[in-house]
């Protein structure tokens, strides 16, 4: 478990003020000064050395994502820091709690990694539904320009630093960086080809633009007043660091927790989510990071750690650590049918796997609910998640390809019985 002293979100819960004042006192905008007089490839540096990967799901090295950037901006070419706040992922809501609770946290840690990316501004693309948020979020802009802490020689630093929000309207395509771009540029939220432009080269309006998760970038002036070495220590090797956890579904205390990376799944359920409904022997799978990734029966459970390299060992993966506990009153095959529903009616429509694809394995999913079907399209339905699964332009394909694909792994058998019953319910 993380100790309390380790903890970085210490306000997670609201039970104090998140103004400037209070921030402060929990050490927010401490030495901020001290870090822009670095050079900006020292901060990247010691975010490499954190072991920082990010939280919004890709689980890709923060800092080297931020050394793609030209160390040479120019004036009618600047380099911009976009925030992904369209935290739409069903199952995921920390990110709402740190907006609401902790806004100071995701400002200075802007500061830092625009500087540290040689940016101009930030932009905190923030989903629609979040309307108190961003009004948390603005009021806690506004004390930082008051202060002298981000525009104008920010922080006293000769470091010229804007932040701004924008709105989304609720899409959520617009949770794929490129279609976000796309949305902040005014245009259709759709994903961009890349290559061969990746936002590194061009971004937004074609500028140099690197986009990160607000866990990812809130986290960063605690590495840097703490120390790599000290974030580095936490979890396992190329595990690095803290991770909000989100617990929903059949546990007796849903909640968010700021967790050590590595934490075995049943211990954080247990310790922080009140176990599960009727006790660990009732539970019968989880979805362990967000809707997008593959359930895992309780057998895996049992021992399996929360961390990028654990779960994908499983066939799984910690996506947006979004914990979905189902117990065994859960009917499993309508559950992700839910889930399906979602990702059709969330596809941009842009590609063709997709557009065609995800529909019709809603279609069949319905089906299969029922038990109105033959067992041979179990592997018909298994075989299209794999005609989808990587032949689309953004990663919803694969969101919605991998939630079936684990269930037809771990509970065909399930499938298979509804079916028959079907049939002899119809003789």
């Amino acid at each position: 478990m993380l100790k309390a002293q380790d903890r970085i979100f210490t306000n997670l819960y609201g039970h104090e003020s998140a103004n400037l004042q209070s921030a402060k006192k929990r050490h927010d905008w401490s030495d901020t000064k001290k870090f822009l007089k670095l050079a900006p490839d020292q901060v990247i540096e010691a975010v490499k050395a954190s072991g920082l990967r990010g939280r919004g799901g890709a689980g890709f090295s923060a800092g080297m994502k931020w050394s793609f950037m030209p160390k040479n901006p120019t004036e009618d070419r600047p380099n911009f820091l976009v925030v992904n706040a369209d935290e739409s992922e069903p199952g995921t809501c920390k990110d709402r709690d740190i907006l609401r609770n902790e806004p100071h946290k995701l400002i200075e840690g802007c500061l830092i990694a625009g500087y540290a990316m040689r940016a101009r501004a930030a932009y905190i693309y923030i989903r629609g539904e979040y309307y108190n948020e961003a009004e948390a979020l603005q009021k806690a802009i506004d004390e930082a320009y008051d202060a002298g802490l981000i525009g104008k020689n920010a922080c006293g630093s000769g470091y010229d630093f804007d932040v701004y929000i924008h709105r989304g309207a609720g899409a959520y395509i617009c949770g794929e960086e490129t279609a976000l771009l796309n949305s902040l540029e005014g245009r259709k939220g759709m994903p961009r080809l890349k290559p061969p432009a990746f936002p590194a080269a061009v971004g937004v309006w074609g500028n140099p633009t690197t986009v990160n998760n607000v866990e990812t970038i809130a986290v960063v002036p605690a590495i840097m007043r703490r120390g790599a070495s000290w974030f580095a220590s936490i979890g396992r090797p190329n595990n690095a660091g803290t991770k909000i956890f989100c617990i929903s579904g059949h546990v007796n205390t849903p909640c968010n927790v700021e967790e050590a990376m590595s934490i075995p799944l049943k211990e954080l359920i247990e310790k922080h989510a009140g176990g599960v409904r009727g006790g660990w022997d009732n539970l019968l799978a989880v979805i362990p990071g967000g809707s997008s990734v593959p359930l895992l029966p309780k057998e895996i459970c049992d021992t399996v750690l929360m961390d990028f390299d654990a779960l994908r060992d499983v066939q799984s993966g910690l996506g947006t650590a979004a914990v979905i506990v189902m117990d065994k009153s859960t009917d499993v095959i309508k559950a992700i049918t839910k889930l399906s529903k979602f990702y059709m009616h969330e596809s941009c429509g842009q590609c063709t796997p997709c557009r065609e694809g995800v529909g019709w394995l809603y279609k069949v999913m319905c089906r299969f609910v029922e038990g109105n079907a033959t067992v041979d399209e179990i592997d018909s339905l298994l075989d299209a998640t794999k005609q989808i699964e990587g032949h689309t332009i953004c990663a919803l394909g694969d969101a919605a390809a991998w939630p079936i694909q684990g269930l037809i792994r771990h509970f065909r058998g399930e499938i298979e019985d509804r079916i028959k019953n079907y049939k002899l319910r119809a003789a």
